[in-house]
């Protein structure tokens, strides 16, 4: 037998607990509507969509796909935010690939074009991967995620209130050498284009520390880190860094496959930070993705699945709950989120809206 042909089924006898609804309200600040995990919901009416996070009872939904083209942004404006302004918020981008054109004015332009997607209802500023992997300037040098060139767009956002997400790196495995010892073989065989070798790719710590360099040196801006800070292998850096800067704040999405294998750590750092970390799923509005990351934070349930796929996507090991109690949820699941957006938080004596099974 092949090893992808293994499929061990797991013999402990453990308690199992199904959630339907979260303990509390949820402000979804990490997740998408344009891209392949929510493309099809710009062909739906958004009734269909809002259904469904109601059900999740998602109040609301951070839309990180509003790109950088007036268009793009127009449509997801439009499509999502318009019929119900108080469900969406819809982030832009950098269009990087601009910079071959404009050269040295390119710093400038795009903190420019940042202002233009504010005034048509932009709400944030993602930036994506490529940046500190990929992204070049104009004389075909790879750009450093805290290049000072790139202040002015840093600057821009904190004078217009724009919280800037950042995805700058992937889980560490995929900076490895592709061999018997990486966690994510079969993950990275079944995704070739997500190796990122060093070389030619920069090495991973290096991103890490001009994440940290760029945050440190911009404490009017408010960053979030993707992806519990592009760093859930390493919780120690991750509060190293929330230490140091104030202006910076993290999400949980696609990482309880990292935060459910070592939970002891985990909730340690959940009860330490739990106003600096944020609710974010990445997978689409899926209902069932989002009732397993509540069975995630809220229970102490062993050893279960944390994909809803037969086999975890990202590596076979299994996750523990983390149990976190109320007070915690309550930010995570929303006051974090709703403070970050200038919106009311959740009174102290919110009645929870659980249904377990």
């Amino acid at each position: 037998m092949e090893l992808t042909g293994f499929r061990p089924k797991p013999r402990l006898v453990t308690h199992q607990t199904k959630i339907l609804e979260p303990r509390f309200p949820v402000i979804d600040a990490h997740n998408h509507l344009g891209s392949p995990l929510g493309a099809i919901w710009d062909q739906k009416p958004v009734s269909e969509l809002l259904e469904i996070l109601d059900e999740a009872q998602v109040r609301l939904y951070v839309d990180l796909d509003g790109g950088w083209g007036e268009d793009l942004l127009n449509r997801h404006l439009d499509h999502f935010k318009a019929p119900a302004p108080e469900r969406f918020k819809i982030f832009g981008g950098v269009d990087w690939g601009k910079w071959a054109e404009l050269g040295s004015a390119f710093p400038d332009w795009a903190a420019a074009r940042l202002r233009v997607q504010k005034e048509r209802g932009a709400e944030g500023l993602k930036i994506w991967k490529p940046f500190g992997l990929q992204v070049r300037d104009n004389a075909g040098v790879l750009v450093r995620v805290d290049d000072r060139r790139l202040d002015v767009i840093w600057a821009t956002a904190a004078e217009l209130g724009l919280p800037v997400l950042m995805h700058v790196a992937d889980p560490v495995a995929f900076f490895d050498p592709i061999d018997e010892t990486n966690e994510r073989w079969e993950e990275l065989h079944a995704h070739p284009d997500w190796q990122f070798p060093s070389p030619p790719f920069p090495a991973f710590s290096s991103i890490l520390d001009a994440l940290f360099n760029l945050v440190r040196r911009h404490p009017k801006t408010v960053f979030i880190g993707a992806h519990f800070g592009c760093y859930a292998e390493n919780l120690a850096w991750v509060g190293q860094m929330l230490d140091c800067c104030p202006n910076y704040c993290i999400d949980i999405s696609e990482r309880i496959g990292e935060l459910g294998r070592q939970p002891h750590s985990a909730r340690r750092f959940f009860l330490k930070y739990a106003d600096r970390i944020l609710f974010g799923l990445d997978l689409g509005p899926n209902l069932d993705e989002y009732r397993l990351y509540y069975r995630f934070l809220e229970t102490d349930d062993e050893y279960f699945n944390y994909n809803t796929t037969p086999i975890p996507r990202q590596g076979r090991w299994h996750v523990c709950g983390l149990n976190l109690p109320d007070d915690v949820l309550r930010k995570i699941y929303y006051n974090n989120a709703a403070r970050l957006f200038g919106l009311s938080e959740l009174p102290l004596r919110t009645e929870s809206s659980a249904v377990r099974g």
